[in-house]
């Protein structure tokens, strides 16, 4: 990734809080069959590894084999910038076109675990992180379930685990523009109805 001094975000809580609200990553991994890339929801395990769950019948553990590095991709809020929202343009017109984003790179080993009890905990980790969140004391429970059908859901899946070896994150926000230009782009993204990057690109007001 392409990571000037200026966008490089260093800051270990905001790469959590990217995580945390968009955990759905892009796994990407090298393989005989070429580069695979498969789109799954990971969350953090005890000891800070990431932990998922991918279809049986998905090819993705049967391609990549345990302990291959992988790359998971986290995107968060994203958008184009108008050359139009920045107040210097009318002045001198020296302004192009340009994107927005926050993104995670997170690049670590992964093994596949084939047993019930680590497929359960996986599923577990998932429902019981976003039930709760969404539905408070009311949140859907495994064991709400019949058995037998439980037992055929985890059947068919593959629950796996990502080591984290090294994190890179980038968080290109208009910080390295004037103030006045900064405001600008953060005004015009609210009235086009972009508030999430609007949030964000307010947090990092560029110094000057």
């Amino acid at each position: 990734m392409y990571l000037p001094d200026h966008f490089q975000e260093v800051d270990p809580t905001e790469i959590e809080a990217l995580i945390a609200a968009d955990p759905l990553a892009c796994i990407v991994a090298q393989t005989d069959a070429g580069l695979v890339a498969n789109h799954l929801p990971l969350l953090r395990g005890k000891e800070g590894e990431f932990i998922g769950h991918v279809a049986l019948a998905n090819d993705m553990h049967r391609l990549i084999c345990d302990g291959q590095d992988v790359l998971a991709i986290f995107r968060g809020a994203d958008g184009y910038i108008s050359p139009n929202y920045y107040p210097s343009k009318s002045e001198h017109h020296r302004h192009v076109p340009t994107w927005n984003y926050q993104v995670v790179h997170v690049h670590g080993e992964i093994t596949f675990q084939h047993d019930v009890r680590s497929k359960r905990a996986a599923v577990g980790l998932l429902t019981s992180h976003n039930e709760r969140r969404l539905h408070g004391d009311a949140a859907w429970r495994m064991s709400d379930a019949p058995a037998d059908y439980m037992e055929a859901m985890l059947d068919a899946i593959v629950a796996f685990r990502i080591a984290i070896r090294r994190t890179i994150a980038k968080s290109k926000l208009s910080q390295n523009r004037e103030p006045r230009d900064h405001r600008g782009a953060v005004e015009s993204l609210r009235i086009v109805g972009k508030a999430a990057l609007a949030g964000k690109m307010a947090q990092r007001v560029p110094r000057g």
